[in-house]
């Protein structure tokens, strides 16, 4: 399972913090889920993207089995890549209890993330991570569908700047729709949900589908 480490900047706090205000954490359900604010049926929705073999993808070509969705960039230097990790890692530890999950990673950086960047990232953290993209109102519409949070940070050079995002993975079902949500992964102070954390929660809320 692949491992990787990095030192987390303010930039990977300020986007851990974005994009929160939609859940509220106030109970738990029996997978240890958390309540989210205008129910399940707020998160998700139609998109049309394209894919990282250059495909135009919908969200049925890509749901197509249980999927762990996530909204991210390949330039993100800390964030982003303890998320894609732990998320694989979730998948193979599913895997193992008899589900097939597939990890998604839509980027909200569509200007620097071209399908073949976004193939040779996301072919380094799963397999099976399919990788999207698209143009900017495609990539719109999709975030807006998952209630994300993504801003660009503006600086001197125009070709080196960071997105502000927000950081949940969505556990989402073909017919069913939104079924869990997760906090990014562990950071420096320990707080976050581990890839044996999601794994547990995500087969129990398969298992109640």
């Amino acid at each position: 399972m692949i491992k990787i480490y990095a030192a987390a900047a303010a930039t990977g706090v300020a986007a851990m913090i974005g994009g929160i205000a939609f859940v509220s954490l106030s109970g738990e359900d029996s997978c240890g889920q958390g309540t989210v604010a205008g129910g399940q049926a707020a998160i998700g929705g139609p998109f049309t993207l394209v894919s990282e073999t250059g495909e135009t993808v919908t969200d049925e070509d890509v749901i197509d089995k249980p999927s762990l969705v996530y909204f991210g960039y390949t330039f993100c230097p800390d964030v982003c890549p303890f998320d894609a990790a732990r998320n694989a890692d979730a998948v193979e530890l599913l895997a193992e209890r008899g589900h097939e999950v597939k990890p998604v990673f839509v980027s909200v950086d569509p200007e620097r993330d071209t399908p073949e960047i976004l193939r040779e990232f996301t072919d380094y953290m799963h397999p099976d991570m399919v990788g999207l993209t698209g143009s900017p109102e495609q990539v719109k519409a999709a975030a807006n569908a998952y209630k994300v949070y993504y801003a660009r940070q503006e600086g001197d050079d125009p070709d080196y700047y960071l997105m502000d995002h927000s950081v949940f993975t969505y556990l989402m079902l073909p017919d069913e729709g939104f079924a869990g949500f997760f906090r990014g992964a562990p950071g420096p102070d320990g707080e976050g949900v581990t890839a044996e954390e999601m794994a547990e929660q995500s087969a129990c809320l398969i298992e109640q589908a």
